[in-house]
């Protein structure tokens, strides 16, 4: 019997480390959860974000909907949103509430629950460490999928019991639109869904 597996994304630290790693963010988040999955058994797949104001960006608030759409669309995958906080806007950038907290909370209680064997965390911050390990005091495994050493928590990847390193090999078949190699297309010509 194969191990059961859910899969929590952290969307910010996703999409801000493909667009600074690859310089694309149009990744299709079904196939990416199933080669992390591999031969194993998916449960359910969790991917956190926060909401655009719609009043204070509407026009990205229109593009996060229609990506937030076909993320909802993704077999057994579930949205959780938490919220961006305007203060000072537009003079300040707007900053994430609950979205890491929300993350941990449930990955510890589905531990709990026994609803998986091995947890996948799409994420590289320090923040998830303590979630983490009471993952694993549980009994459980814990893999963590990240960008590399640069821009992750060193602590993170030494908690992990394994690390699946993100790259472009590794991303090769997982985007919604594939574009030809042998030609170098400039980042900003490149299909870039909003998600943040």
């Amino acid at each position: 019997m194969s191990d059961k597996v859910m899969i929590f994304i952290d969307g910010s630290n996703l999409y801000h480390s493909l667009k600074n790693n690859l310089g694309r963010t149009d990744l299709d988040v079904g196939k990416f959860a199933r080669k992390l999955l591999g031969r194993r058994r998916l449960t359910r797949i969790y991917y956190y974000n926060a909401k655009v104001g719609q009043r204070e960006e509407p026009e990205r608030y229109r593009a996060q909907q229609t990506f937030f759409n076909t993320v909802s669309a993704v077999p057994y995958c579930e949205l959780k949103l938490g919220r961006l906080v305007y203060n000072n806007w537009p003079n300040s950038p707007p900053y994430e509430k609950g979205i890491d907290i929300q993350l941990a909370t449930d990955m510890i209680t589905h531990s709990y629950k026994n609803n998986f064997d091995v947890a996948v965390l799409v994420a590289g911050d320090n923040d998830y460490v303590g979630a983490v390990q009471a993952v694993k005091d549980n009994g459980k495994h814990v893999e963590i999928a990240l960008f590399g050493k640069l821009g992750s928590s060193r602590a993170l990847r030494e908690c992990a019991d394994k690390v699946h390193v993100i790259n472009a090999r590794f991303l090769e078949d997982c985007w919604k639109q594939n574009i030809r190699r042998n030609v170098q297309t400039p980042p900003q010509e490149r299909p870039e869904p909003i998600q943040q």
